[in-house]
């Protein structure tokens, strides 16, 4: 009888495009490889999927992860991701060492960014008295994708963002020489400024020895939108 991981791994074989892959695999400077299903046909195939064999056990959820990550093609974890999503909306309930795995174990921005601005941030509205122990660790870790998490985790929050804690990170993380931390000062930035582009402009002015690349990010909607900084 074949397995739920079993299904799902030919259900993704069966619509390999080896031209494509090549193409998916240089976009990401082959990081990893590929089926070469673009996305919007993985989403259709993860839904009709999902109606067939529907989800697994929340239950399985951390074995089934870590059986997807072990996979080589990128296809195996984006579908991992979602399904860990779908499962932290419909029961409210995963661990944050599932949310921890999937940040720490084959890390790049493309699935960093989306299980931190939406199975953590969502994970963190469930579990408010959380967020300073959880994201406090992974500030304190020497691992460049946990910090970036804690930066983008609250991308989502808009008025419900939790100010000081979103600046004391970009504060303790703001001489940081790796790229994806000063990208991610600079989204966090621009995402606040579209809720309280008044504070935004006046951490920037306090705090003029952020990156270059910080704030161009920060200020591209406050461009935009016709805000000026004031001086």
């Amino acid at each position: 009888m074949l397995t739920y991981f079993d299904l799902l791994a030919r259900i993704l074989q069966e619509n390999a495009n080896p031209a494509d892959a090549i193409f998916m695999k240089k976009y990401m400077l082959n990081q990893f490889e590929y089926f070469g299903i673009r996305s919007p046909k993985l989403k259709e195939l993860r839904r009709k999927f999902f109606q067939e064999h529907g989800l697994p056990p929340v239950s399985t959820l951390q074995n089934l992860i870590t059986l997807l990550w072990q996979q080589p093609q990128r296809e195996f974890h984006y579908t991992g991701i979602d399904i860990a999503e779908k499962l932290l909306r419909k029961s409210g309930q995963t661990s944050i060492s599932t949310i921890e795995f999937m940040i720490t174990q084959k890390s790049w921005w493309d699935t960093v960014d989306w299980v931190a601005s939406h199975h953590a941030g969502t994970y963190f509205k469930l579990f408010p008295q959380q967020i300073a122990i959880t994201t406090g660790n992974w500030m304190d870790s020497d691992n460049m994708w946990l910090q970036r998490a804690a930066l983008l985790f609250q991308l989502k929050y808009k008025a419900k963002t939790d100010e000081s804690l979103l600046f004391e990170y970009i504060r303790r993380l703001k001489s940081s020489k790796e790229f994806f931390i000063r990208k991610a000062i600079g989204w966090s930035l621009r995402e606040y400024s579209k809720t309280s582009p008044e504070n935004v402009l006046l951490f920037l002015e306090k705090n003029s020895d952020l990156a270059g690349l910080s704030c161009r990010e920060a200020l591209k909607w406050i461009n935009r939108n016709n805000k000026v900084l004031h001086g």
